[in-house]
């Protein structure tokens, strides 16, 4: 019994302790990366399945009252606008996530320093707001009656 409760120690301390585990600030970043590009390829499919609605209820309206030619070129330019739009936000999410899994893993990729220095200057921001704050509701809280 004590020799397997011998065996079991180094293994947890090696996952607890292990080096690859994410940090708190990765797990954010990969969270924040994620909803991101989940909403990005949300509204991809949604612009798609809007066009095809659009295309299925106006396409009968305009063979019935334009002549054949009209609507076949309008129908051409709001199917190819939709397709492209619809695949430029598949791009747009595409590109969006593998930049954000590039800079969470540590790969810099380019607009990261600018990312972290804006993240130094918002923290120093906050910093003094709060260190401003503080005496202000010290004062509002020690009022005489």
């Amino acid at each position: 019994m004590a020799d397997l409760q011998q065996h079991q120690q180094p293994m947890t301390r090696n996952l607890h302790d292990s080096p690859s585990s994410p940090s708190t600030r990765q797990t954010v970043r990969f969270l924040t990366a994620a909803t991101i590009g989940m909403s990005l390829l949300v509204l991809s499919g949604l612009t798609l399945t809007g066009t095809v609605i659009g295309l299925i209820v106006a396409t009968p309206l305009m063979v019935l009252f334009s002549p054949v030619l009209v609507p076949a070129v309008i129908t051409m330019c709001v199917l190819t606008a939709g397709f492209l739009f619809s695949g430029g936000c598949g791009v747009a999410a595409a590109t969006a996530l593998s930049w954000i899994y590039r800079y969470v893993t540590g790969k810099h990729p380019m607009g990261a320093d600018k990312v972290d220095y804006a993240r130094m200057m918002i923290s120093e921001k906050a910093k003094e707001l709060g260190h401003y704050a503080q005496p202000q509701t010290d004062q509002t809280t020690t009022a005489p009656y």
